[in-house]
């Protein structure tokens, strides 16, 4: 079995659609980061200052909770680990996921999707959550995405 992973959490479907086609252009396992309540469009109503997303990333130190926790997370070596931007970080939820496992010797390679910014203090923003883990800030992942670029993308870490 792989000793890459593939980890997203995707709101709208679209950081799905992206990381189905890394984990497949990189050959890795993939696991989806499910919030226990999912979310709905009014959740996701960023203008809407009490939307749940709002009130989250108000607080950045709100986790929601996780469904389902993957078993054997000590197989992987690599992770690599997938969000839509919120607010110009990831969403707490990843900070929910990085503090579920002990990622102490493991490489963590963040992509994301977003609209209109960038990383900003994303890694910044998700080091404490992850102690002993090698973070690496990785790239947006918008638009068309090929295949072949995306895999030797990957298969560099």
């Amino acid at each position: 079995m792989s000793r890459k992973l593939t980890a997203y959490f995707s709101a709208s479907g679209v950081t799905e659609k992206v990381a189905k086609a890394l984990s497949q252009a990189a050959g890795t396992d993939l696991f989806e980061i499910k919030p226990a309540i999912p979310y709905t469009d009014a959740d996701l109503n960023w203008m809407d200052k009490n939307s749940r997303s709002s009130v989250e990333m108000n607080d950045l130190s709100f986790r929601p909770q996780i469904a389902t926790k993957l078993s054997d997370m000590d197989k992987y070596d690599t992770i690599f680990l997938g969000f839509p931007i919120w607010w110009y970080i990831a969403p707490t939820i990843i900070n929910t996921f990085l503090e579920s496992y002990d990622f102490t010797g493991k490489k963590i390679v963040l992509f994301a999707t977003s609209g209109s910014s960038g990383f900003g203090k994303t890694a910044e923003k998700l080091e404490d959550s992850c102690k002993g883990a090698q973070l690496i800030t990785g790239r947006l992942l918008n638009g068309k995405l090929d295949m072949s670029e995306l895999a030797q993308w990957a298969n560099s870490f």
